[in-house]
């Protein structure tokens, strides 16, 4: 892989795929990343803005690119088996190899069994489980040819709690089924020294889909920044990939293990909320 010409950081000449990142916490890992020196390449739909959203795919690689990295804009849907090796062959082919395949492409819908149309269903399960599923699979060849690859998931603990059972049935399998396919491939791929972790906010995060569906201001109130999971993220990223693997870790925990006790530049005016499936601090 060519690692000439790049930024000096943790994650210099280092080679990001990732689906989605087009705004909200995709966007600030990328950003993240880019400051430590990563090609961050990104897979997303969103070719045009759209006026209930900010951001585009394009947008996007260019704060990337402000930041001090590389990036590469394709325009695609993770659900499609062509955009994703179409993806997977222009990252090559720009940057020489993959060294970290990120799932953060997800679909948000959190009503209950009788209130959710069967569309939404298929949307989340197509996004979160075939995206994710598709996406690193076709990532596979050239993580195992790197020399610290990992696998990053957005996605939750599995948490059997019976209050986030029975809260939203639909969302619930979606992001579990990501956490299971992640810590799945951290075991069938230990061998070859590919590391897969999944990543959660422990409270809520300031983006448009909590502002949109989980609480509109209010709700942002009580947010962190998305930056803090972009930090935790680029921590993950920085491990040998033998020393951390088939975890699900909060940002927060991260960040201490790193040594960070401050986490007010992150914070919120008022009391911070939990996150979905988070009962409290780990």
């Amino acid at each position: 892989m060519s690692r000439d010409h790049q930024p000096k950081g943790q994650l210099t000449g280092r080679t990001v795929l990732m689906s989605g990142g087009s705004r909200g916490i995709g966007l600030a890992i990328g950003i993240a990343a880019a400051r430590e020196g990563a090609n961050v390449a990104l897979l997303a739909k969103t070719d045009t803005p759209d006026p209930r959203l900010t951001g585009t795919v394009h947008s996007a690689a260019e704060q990337i690119r402000a930041a001090g990295g590389k990036a590469l804009a394709i325009v695609g849907d993770v659900r499609d088996e062509s955009c994703v090796e179409r993806a997977v062959s222009e990252t090559v082919e720009q940057f020489g190899g993959i060294d970290v395949c990120i799932n953060n492409a997800s679909a948000l819908a959190i009503a209950g069994t009788a209130d959710l149309p069967l569309k939404r269903f298929d949307l989340m399960m197509q996004i979160q489980l075939r995206g994710t599923y598709l996406f690193t699979r076709a990532a596979l060849p050239y993580l195992l040819a790197s020399d610290n690859p990992h696998i990053l998931s957005l996605a939750p603990p599995l948490n059997f709690n019976p209050a986030w059972l029975g809260r939203h049935p639909a969302y619930t399998m979606a992001k579990y089924g990501m956490t299971i396919l992640t810590l799945g491939w951290a075991t069938e791929y230990a061998p070859q020294g590919v590391a897969a972790n999944c990543l959660w906010p422990e409270t809520i995060i300031a983006t448009a889909a909590v502002e949109n569906l989980l609480g509109g201001q209010a709700a942002m109130a009580r947010a962190r920044t998305p930056d803090i999971v972009a930090d935790a993220a680029v921590e993950i990223l920085q491990r040998p990939a033998s020393h951390c693997t088939g975890r699900t870790l909060l940002d927060v925990e991260v960040l201490r293990d790193a040594g960070v006790t401050d986490f007010t530049k992150y914070g919120a005016e008022h009391e911070l909320e939990l996150d979905i499936f988070v009962d409290g601090p780990r």
